[in-house]
């Protein structure tokens, strides 16, 4: 019976996993382009279809909480215990390596997909990591020292703003949070133009919202609970592709899993979505500098998404969706990261980078205050100021 409910949570997996990959291809759709576009070129096209899905997530997971259908508290985004110190390294050392690879976990296994050779070695050097790092050699230093560091909330308090708010104030905020939070999110993406004449977007930041919520309700209702504590989860893409890699060299049995039926469905989906578009087409690396970039950009991605409890999807829209209070320390760790990570590729190092901004900088005070110095040194031309004597005038007549 128990492992029935976990190939059946596997199955769960894998079709959320495949729509997921599907609709994410045929878009385009990167979370680090989406980062990259908004820090580099100012356009956050990209980035609002990340907040239309985080705000439809957020909608239906809450909507799931307030029905008495999901319990946030049984998910591991919500411990009692908030370790910020290790979320805060974890989450800029993921954005570095999103930056040295091009892309997130979850864009490597759309980009494997379609062919992308380099992709299959990011995901072995990612999964190795994650495992290490979640269970292996890594796991005693993160766990005493790294996650030693946290923040303990009060007895009976989640880390999630609904319950530290209900906690502070006494009263019950979670659907007001949610409306105001979720609906903002939406109309901040829905009011754009340019991205309503896109259905491929959009398409695609509803589904990665609605598959967020699936994959709550599915983990909650398909698992066994006599099979062990009940841990609702959802879209996530480092500690599944650990798993992944772990099941498939040592253990098989760990196949009967969500997330990883995920990680294989997103694979399956996105390799529909570029035979649809015969998009397919075999890449491999182009030199030995750019696997050594790659190489060292997934082992960050592995190491720091365990550190941090998730990717850019998974800290990104699952963790936001039961609000999290690791979501806007991962968020702004992430874009940090991935902008070293950008200095380091394009400056050649976040030293040259600082030193371009200080000049910058200096630059622009000196343009300030040259028209301050030029005006104060400037001659004064104005006439001065009348005295007390009296001044001659011109005779009006010769008679005078």
């Amino acid at each position: 019976m128990q492992d029935a409910s976990a190939w059946m949570l596997a199955l769960a997996g894998l079709c959320v996993g495949v729509t997921a990959g599907f609709f994410v291809r045929l878009a385009r759709l990167c979370s680090f382009g989406a980062v990259e576009d908004a820090l580099m070129g100012g356009d956050t096209r990209r980035l609002r279809i990340f907040g239309l899905a985080l705000g439809i997530a957020l909608l239906g997971t809450q909507a799931l909480v307030i029905a008495g259908q999901l319990d946030p508290g049984q998910s591991n985004y919500t411990a009692p215990a908030l370790p910020l110190i290790s979320i805060a390294i974890g989450s800029v050392l993921f954005g570095i390596g999103m930056a040295f690879v091009g892309t997130c976990g979850f864009g490597s296994l759309v980009r494997l997909g379609g062919g992308d050779l380099r992709s299959f070695v990011v995901i072995l050097v990612l999964g190795g990591a994650a495992y290490a790092t979640l269970r292996g050699m890594f796991s005693g230093f993160r766990i005493t020292v790294l996650e030693r560091f946290a923040i303990t909330m009060p007895e009976g308090v989640n880390t999630d703003l609904a319950a530290l708010t209900q906690h502070l104030s006494g009263i019950d905020l979670r659907a007001v949070i949610t409306a105001l939070g979720g609906g903002l999110l939406c109309l901040i993406a829905l009011g754009d133009k340019r991205l309503r004449r896109t259905p491929r977007l959009l398409a695609a930041g509803v589904a990665l919202g609605v598959l967020t919520v699936v994959g709550w309700l599915a983990t909650t209702k398909l698992a066994d609970p006599f099979a062990g504590p009940v841990h609702p989860q959802s879209l996530t893409f480092v500690s599944t592709v650990g798993k992944a890699v772990y099941a498939g060299l040592l253990n098989v049995a760990n196949f009967a899993d969500f997330g990883v039926g995920t990680v294989f469905g997103v694979v399956a989906g996105a390799f529909i979505a570029a035979w649809h578009t015969d998009e397919l087409r075999w890449e491999a690396f182009d030199d030995d500098h750019e696997m050594r970039r790659h190489v060292a950009g997934a082992a960050l991605m592995g190491f720091g998404g365990i550190l941090t409890g998730g990717c850019t999807i998974g800290q990104g829209i699952t963790a936001g969706s039961v609000m999290a209070l690791s979501w806007p320390v991962a968020i702004v760790g992430m874009m940090f990261g991935a902008r070293i990570g950008i200095a380091v590729l394009v400056d050649g190092s976040p030293r040259e980078l600082i030193r371009r901004r200080f000049d910058a900088w200096r630059e622009l005070l000196q343009r300030r205050r040259a028209p301050a110095l030029t005006a104060a040194n400037r001659p004064n031309h104005r006439p001065a100021a009348p005295s007390d004597a009296p001044r001659p005038t011109a005779p009006h007549s010769l008679a005078e």
